[in-house]
């Protein structure tokens, strides 16, 4: 566990999981017990052994399109971290030579805003591409979940704690499963954030100067 009363930041990206040559059914099982090495966003740490029940972030089958999330600034009151494996459905056109799993860091805020956020998903050829929080009035969320597997940005945390049991979060009104590494803090601020993400889920979510349309070009 680490404790300090005053805000400290640090820069770092994730490591992506490596893909083996092993068969498919050997990396399958690989990843679902992977170590994965990942960051909260400022912190690296290493994760416990994923379970063989698996760690889902979301409770839905992602397509296994990832989407692009940016932002100048993101703060949250309160925060938490931990690793989760994400489950395409059978025969998913996207599997590719996952098998249909993707690593992912499920990263959670209670509350908080976003300031000038972009979002942006490539459909094939063209970019559906989002933006609002761009004027006076910033996104708002609560309860926003979000499965990653690569984030970068500049961070700030405020009464982190590294290493605890993820099934025992009480920062944020979500829990992971039992055994899996995890981190929280009462506050975090992230500012020139990226993330690439698989699936997002919030109680509120909302998005002032929203602005959708296709282009051909993603999020700056």
């Amino acid at each position: 566990m680490a404790s300090s009363p005053d805000l400290s930041s640090a820069d770092n990206t994730p490591e992506n999981p490596e893909n083996g040559s092993a068969p498919r059914r050997g990396r399958v099982r690989l990843r679902r017990a992977a170590v994965m090495a990942v960051p909260a966003v400022g912190v690296t740490a290493g994760l416990a052994i994923l379970t063989a029940q698996g760690a889902l972030g979301v409770q839905f089958a992602i397509s296994g399109m990832p989407f692009v999330v940016k932002a100048d600034r993101l703060d949250g009151k309160g925060f938490a971290q931990y690793g989760g494996l994400d489950n395409m459905i059978e025969n998913s056109p996207n599997a590719g030579d996952t098998g249909g799993q993707e690593l992912v860091v499920t990263s959670v805020v209670k509350n908080g805003t976003l300031t000038n956020m972009c979002q942006s998903v490539d459909l094939g050829g063209i970019q559906l591409v989002l933006t609002a929080g761009t004027g006076s009035k910033k996104v708002q969320v609560s309860n926003l979940s979000i499965d990653s597997d690569d984030i970068t940005g500049n961070a700030a945390f405020k009464n982190i704690e590294i290493g605890r049991d993820a099934s025992t979060l009480d920062k944020v009104d979500q829990k992971g499963p039992a055994g899996v590494y995890s981190q929280q803090a009462d506050k975090v601020t992230i500012t020139n954030l990226y993330q690439r993400n698989y699936a997002a889920t919030a109680a509120v979510f909302k998005l002032p100067n929203l602005h959708m349309k296709f282009s051909s070009d993603g999020c700056p």
